[in-house]
């Protein structure tokens, strides 16, 4: 279900431009005259999702903890690492359906 478009701000030409945009399919807009976003150095990850986290004790082996801990700098986001090695993981050995 679209949003109807309300803005104070806008004339009752720019109100009728985007509605007229707005029931017109994507692939018949016209997008030419939007700059490429090409320069992604501010961009930030997780913003709009981020996994829910759930608290559990797990027995790693120490080495392994060893790793990770010396494969970050300072120590610092290494639980972040092993999530993403299991997440790794789980993707190639299950992926998901219809891929």
């Amino acid at each position: 279900m679209k949003k109807a478009i309300s803005n104070p701000a806008l004339t009752p030409e720019q109100t009728a431009e985007l509605k007229a945009l707005a029931a017109m399919p994507d692939n018949q807009i016209n997008t030419g005259a939007i700059p490429e976003q090409i320069d992604w150095h501010d961009a930030k990850r997780a913003v709009f999702f981020r996994p829910v986290k759930k608290q559990l004790t797990l027995r790693l082996d120490a080495d392994l903890i060893d790793w990770f801990q010396s494969h970050v700098p300072n120590g610092k986001g290494y639980q972040t690492r092993i999530n993403e090695a299991l997440r790794e993981y789980v993707t190639q050995h299950h992926p998901k359906p219809g891929t």
